[in-house]
């Protein structure tokens, strides 16, 4: 039943957009008929779920949508560079789908300077807050969000402090800190086409 609702859950992310785990987990389990379980997946089988499930029905346009959103990512990244732009999430880690935003962490002093530069580019954007823990840390952490539409794709700039570069989150995936890419790291991803 594990597996299954891992394989539901995978499902579900790829084909309707669930980004959050917990939740896709659960919708799982009620439509398997299992909603009482207690032996759930965990994050890491269902994200190991979502790569098959991209390799084996989606093969045909993950690989074109994913090359686009980094793209996205890449010209983000540049745009961004006085912010020290670094790619984080599914973009990154190859299981993006077309429901998928583009996860910048930015670093200032302020989160008001990165709201300030949007601003003077005459880009809307909408504020949201990301609770992320960091190593060692019980409780989550409200960081700042500046989410705006680059084209038709959504792109989420997390804010931290300067000092946030040397730390990151952990991920909600696996609990061990995220991993984030700078813009070499992402160009080579494009150059090698993985």
């Amino acid at each position: 039943m594990r597996q299954l609702i891992a394989i539901e859950a995978a499902r579900l992310m790829a084909e309707h957009g669930m980004a959050d785990y917990y939740a896709a987990k659960r919708k799982a389990a009620a439509q398997l008929g299992a909603s009482e379980t207690q032996n759930m997946p965990g994050n890491e089988e269902v994200e190991l779920a979502l790569g098959e499930y991209q390799r084996l029905f989606q093969a045909d346009k993950q690989p074109q949508r994913l090359r686009r959103l980094r793209e996205t990512a890449l010209h983000a990244m540049r745009f961004f560079r006085q912010f020290d732009a670094r790619l984080v999430g599914p973009v990154l880690n190859g299981t993006a789908h077309e429901h998928s935003a583009v996860s910048l962490h930015l670093f200032a002093d302020t989160p008001h300077e990165v709201g300030l530069f949007l601003e003077q580019e005459d880009i809307p954007f909408e504020t949201l807050e990301h609770h992320l823990r960091l190593a060692g840390e019980t409780v989550a952490i409200a960081y700042p969000v500046y989410r705006f539409l680059a084209d038709e794709t959504v792109i989420d700039l997390t804010i931290f402090p300067v000092n946030g570069l040397r730390q990151a989150p952990r991920s909600p995936v696996d609990g061990k800190s995220m991993q984030r890419a700078a813009v070499p790291a992402v160009e080579k991803l494009l150059e090698g086409g993985s």
